[in-house]
């Protein structure tokens, strides 16, 4: 029976006396915020059996799972992560959400953090504040893709599975991360960014900002929204504005901590089942690159999917409807034995 706007998130927030970054920087009070849906269940030692960690895309948070997009296809009763079965971890990383990040107060003296930040503070969450030693499955969409494959090297007898979507499993490079530089280059030389110690948020990068809908978006879906020029214009508009709701150091943050993500040393590592799901209309992680497959046939009982392109496509961003590639999770989820009962 399908429960319109369940399941609920319940909030939560857990600091950290002090979190070491990679590259030796330190944070005392480190916050972050996560919420959960479902209940635990424990096993005969005590520990939560059950659980799911959730990550989240670069410009999003927390939140996103619980979009009726995603929330309404996989958490409903009867559904592939139902949260009658499981209990579902979705964090706010470092730098976004209700998490710490520049704009709280320390500006450019926040820590340059990195994806294995991310992957290590998380760690330090479930053990710390949830009592979750051992997953069930990790997935995540976009920069949560890319961090579960660093998951699943990193830590690799952490999980029983994991679901990595719309990413590559190759180092930061070619289009991807020249629309990262793109975005990071016009914050850095805006005239109001003052090396990032701004009393006013700078207001010159953000008409570079829709670039990046250029790269994640698919080509066919912005033609229907903006078929004449004026629709562009439009369009353009709406994109600075939302652009001008954010932080510029947050943002830059954002991006450049992708800036060495590379999860190919930890391939050798990997035990859990993968399961890759990308999208053929995908800009930012284009098929033809042919970065998923090598890594793939090393792997055990892991296979890759791609979705073709079809009326519901929106490029990158299409990750984000989970119908799309709801029947890709089901039958892997029924083949490593995680299908919901």
């Amino acid at each position: 029976m399908n429960k319109k706007g369940w399941p609920k998130p319940q909030e939560s927030f857990h600091r950290f006396d002090s979190f070491h970054f990679g590259n030796g920087q330190e944070l005392e009070g480190l916050k972050l915020r996560y919420l959960t849906a479902g209940t635990g269940r424990t096993d005969g030692s005590g520990q939560i059996a059950n659980a799911v960690l959730l990550l989240h895309t670069t410009t999003g948070s927390s939140d996103l799972w619980f979009r009726e997009s995603l929330s309404q296809e996989l958490f409903q009763p009867g559904q592939p992560l139902d949260a009658d079965q499981y209990l579902l971890i979705a964090p706010d990383l470092i730098g976004f959400g209700g998490s710490s990040k520049p704009s709280d107060g320390l500006r450019a003296s926040f820590p340059n953090y990195r994806y294995i930040d991310q992957v290590n503070v998380v760690h330090r969450l479930l053990a710390e504040a949830l009592n979750v030693t051992h997953l069930k499955l990790v997935i995540g969409i976009s920069m949560g893709g890319m961090l579960t494959w660093m998951w699943a090297g990193m830590y690799p007898d952490f999980m029983d599975a994991a679901v990595p979507i719309s990413c590559q499993p190759g180092p930061m490079s070619g289009r991807n991360w020249i629309q990262r530089r793109i975005s990071i280059e016009a914050i850095r030389n805006d005239p109001e960014w003052n090396n990032g110690n701004y009393e006013t948020n700078p207001s010159r990068y953000v008409f570079t900002a829709p670039s990046s809908a250029l790269f994640t978006r698919s080509v066919v879906r912005l033609q229907e929204q903006a078929p004449t020029r004026e629709e562009a214009d439009a369009l353009y508009e709406r994109l600075v504005d939302n652009a001008r709701k954010g932080d510029a150091n947050d943002r830059l943050y954002q991006l450049e901590s992708s800036m060495d993500y590379d999860p190919t040393p930890y391939a050798d590592s990997i035990q859990a089942p993968i399961l890759a799901i990308n999208f053929e209309d995908d800009e930012l992680n284009p098929p033809e690159l042919g970065v998923t497959e090598p890594v793939m046939e090393s792997l055990e009982n892991s296979r890759s999917a791609l979705i073709p392109r079809g009326p519901e496509s929106v490029g990158h961003l299409t990750g984000q409807i989970g119908k799309t590639w709801k029947p890709e999770l089901e039958m892997f989820l029924e083949t490593v034995g995680l299908e919901s009962k």
